[in-house]
């Protein structure tokens, strides 16, 4: 993993009641550039070790003077979003991981069709920039819940016009997906079902798999404790129930390569020799999922899980 960096607060702004903007400054010297659709990972130190937790950056791309995030309050979880919404104050200094993109446009499109649920219009905020810089046809389609999950949604209505269409209720996707010209993508950000719906959609409409983009982001979700072995090295640990498989492994001193930390990506997918896995990622096949796990998000179901580390 690249070097952490070292950021200020200077802005702090409630979008919603349960969405919060953080502007993000350097410490020292100049931010490293980003595309867009990258996200960072916020190094955050709970109760349970250090937590970092991947947010999409919002600002320009064109813009290097600062960062920006949206962290929407998340109360049934480990507590990053609750840390960064309750604790965080404007001066305050964050860690965080050089940007990472997994989400990116395709340039060469001739339509980009933009689905956002709720917080997932976070990378789009940045795609928008980039695509107006670009003068790229686009369209946004947001489905939020109003006074709720509706970050954005003014200065996207005086900015993109007729371009926006918003939604309060699921949208008709057999609508927004059939008889697009040829040569146009799709991109859609939010919680599970919506993609699940998009992809499915598009699918079912004849669309190849290399014109539809999506991102999800899950954290880690708590889960009873088990015991870890590592196989090469005859360590064994202890994966406490707040405390993802990843982390468990980085307390311990391994480097496992990451970047969504979230189970979509697949950089950090490792061999599982012997155990009951839950597994929460939505990167692997039922088949490879017999051989390999996420430890970003996946667990041990019984007593102890046996690595090839």
């Amino acid at each position: 993993m690249s070097a952490s960096l070292k950021v200020r607060v200077s802005e702090a702004d409630m979008l919603t009641p349960v969405v919060r903007e953080l502007t993000l400054e350097p410490c020292s010297g100049t931010l490293p550039g980003f595309s867009a659709g990258s996200h960072v990972q916020v190094h955050l130190p709970l109760g349970s070790g250090q937590v970092r937790n991947a947010y999409s950056l919002t600002s320009d791309p064109a813009d290097h003077q600062h960062y920006r995030i949206a962290v929407r309050l998340q109360e049934a979880s480990r507590g990053g979003s609750q840390y960064l919404h309750r604790h965080v104050q404007v001066g305050d200094t964050l860690q965080i991981s050089p940007p990472a993109n997994l989400f990116a446009l395709h340039a060469p499109a001739r339509l980009h069709i933009l689905i956002a649920g709720g917080i997932g219009i976070t990378p789009f905020m940045a795609h928008i920039a980039e695509l107006e810089r670009r003068q790229a046809d686009f369209e946004l389609h947001y489905l939020y819940r109003p006074g709720l999950s509706d970050a954005y949604l003014e200065p996207l209505q005086q900015r993109l016009g007729s371009r926006l269409h918003t939604y309060s209720a699921r949208p008709d996707l057999d609508t927004i997906l059939r008889d697009r010209p040829l040569g146009s993508h799709v991109y859609t950000c939010g919680p599970q079902p919506l993609l699940d719906a998009v992809r499915q959609q598009a699918k079912a409409l004849g669309w190849p798999s290399m014109r539809v983009h999506w991102e999800a982001f899950k954290a880690a979700e708590p889960g009873q404790a088990f015991d870890l072995e590592l196989l090469r090295s005859g360590q064994r640990l202890r994966v406490g129930a707040e405390q993802s498989l990843l982390e468990a492994l980085e307390s311990a001193g391994l480097q496992v390569p990451n970047l969504c930390r979230g189970g979509v990506c697949g950089q950090c997918m490792t061999r599982h020799v012997r155990g009951d896995i839950e597994h929460r990622d939505s990167f692997l096949s039922p088949a490879e999922q017999g051989e390999f796990l996420m430890p970003c998000v996946s667990r041990g179901r019984g007593p102890c899980v046996s690595l090839d580390l």
